[in-house]
This record gives C-alpha cells, structure tokens and sequence, in this order.
C-alpha cells in the first residue's frame, strides 16, 4: 500500500452502526509511500494510521 500527502482515506466502519471515516494523509512516515500515515480526520483530529483491511487510500489528482 502507497500513498502520498494529499490522498484520501477511507476507514470503513466494523459494524452497521459504526459510520465510515474519511480523512487526507498529510505525511508519509514509511518508506517509499509506506505506512504509517499521518491523517486529519474531516473532524480535525489527527492520528497516526498503520492500516488494517478496513483501509482504503483513494489517491490525489496529479495536475
């Protein structure tokens, strides 16, 4: 898994009740795009992330 400051996060919920949460990666701790990732969450929170199989990257535009 790869990814770059911009992209989007999707972290899916485990439960039905449990909502999606979506955030952008704003730094890149691994290796060549590797985890772990810095996220804000759309709440403003931020976390290190080590993604699991809940975890879905949708990559940034490139212009």
């Amino acid at each position: 898994m790869r990814a770059r400051p911009g992209d989007r996060i999707v972290i899916r919920g485990r439960t039905v009740e449990t909502p999606d949460r979506h955030g952008e990666i704003i730094e890149v701790r691994g290796e060549n795009g590797e985890p772990p990732y810095r996220v804000r969450f759309g709440e403003g929170h931020e976390s290190v992330v080590y993604p699991g199989s809940d975890f879905v990257i949708e990559h940034a535009e490139t212009v």
